[in-house]
């Protein structure tokens, strides 16, 4: 009798893991990253392979897996050598919030869930569309859109990836640096000098540095940025609103809740509506270890 898809997976990023959970096919996975934090049984049900940008390889084909799945560019090392040892590799790529569906649809395609991550699918899709219309309504009652600055990675600046600003763009912002998020690689979205982020004067700013705990205060204490709005009003840690939800908990396979307001009189966010399935954490990685990369080279 032919199985169908892959019944031995593992899964090197967080987002396919919590995926596979909300479809019911946990039992198909061997193996996760060990920066699974979701759902928080993963971590202590399922042996952990792999960092981002390294991983067990003897460990992962001990687990004897039929797929494994990757994510990018930066994982293309991890997937050779196992391609080599004969094990079937599927890397993706998603890079934009569409690009996240898509992925979305893929892996619930493989395991033979394609309706059900079609109708979660539309409903993390008519959250985003809720939240996008409430923002239209507080535009149209006289709320502004405030600049935002969303940074991956401190030293060097590194600044938003496509899907971040299209959530800030969806939830009611506008993003400080539209022009690089339209660039895939993290190298390529490297600011390298700080005063070109205080000359755009962002109202917030959300950070998120992976690999190290984000210090607002020393966003904050940076020369020259004391009189930016948005350090005035407070630096958000934008970690905690990645993992705003849990896919153990009620409604966590909808967008995420509003999670972030500016309490500025005249200026209201919607929220920063990060999708609570298909984009983790790890995903804000690629420039980050280009930036850890470089600088161990230097």
């Amino acid at each position: 009798m032919i199985q169908h898809g892959p019944q031995r997976i593992v899964c090197l990023t967080e987002e396919t893991t919590e995926w596979l959970y909300l479809l019911g096919q946990q039992h198909r996975i061997v193996g996760v990253s060990g920066f699974t934090v979701r759902p928080p049984q993963a971590r202590h049900e399922k042996p952990r392979v792999s960092a981002f940008l390294s991983a067990k390889i003897d460990k992962i084909l001990a687990l004897k897996p039929d797929c494994v799945f990757g994510f990018s560019d930066l994982q293309a090392d991890i997937a050779a050598q196992l391609i080599r040892a004969g094990v079937q590799v599927t890397v993706f790529n998603q890079r934009s919030v569409e690009e996240v569906f898509v992925m979305l649809f893929q892996v619930a395609a493989m395991v033979g869930e394609a309706d059900q991550g079609l109708r979660r699918i539309a409903d993390l899709q008519q959250g985003l569309q809720a939240m996008q219309d409430a923002v239209t309504s507080r535009l149209a009652a006289g709320a502004r859109r405030p600049k935002v600055f969303f940074e991956e990675w401190d030293v060097p600046h590194i600044s938003a990836i496509q899907w971040v600003s299209e959530l800030i763009g969806i939830a009611g912002g506008d993003d400080c640096f539209p022009e690089l998020a339209q660039q895939s690689l993290g190298k390529n979205r490297i600011i390298a000098d700080g005063f070109t982020i205080v000359q755009r004067s962002p109202d917030i700013i959300l950070g998120s540095w992976c690999g190290k705990k984000f210090r607002p205060e020393t966003v904050a204490a940076r020369a020259g940025w004391a009189d930016v709005a948005a350090v005035r009003n407070g630096v958000a840690d934008a970690g905690a609103f990645l993992r705003a939800e849990r896919a153990d908990e009620p409604g966590a396979d909808q967008a995420c809740g509003h999670v972030l307001r500016r309490r500025e009189e005249g200026v209201e966010v919607g929220g920063i509506g990060l999708l609570a399935h298909g984009v983790a954490a790890e995903h804000i990685e690629d420039g980050q270890a280009f930036a850890r990369n470089h600088a161990a080279r230097a």
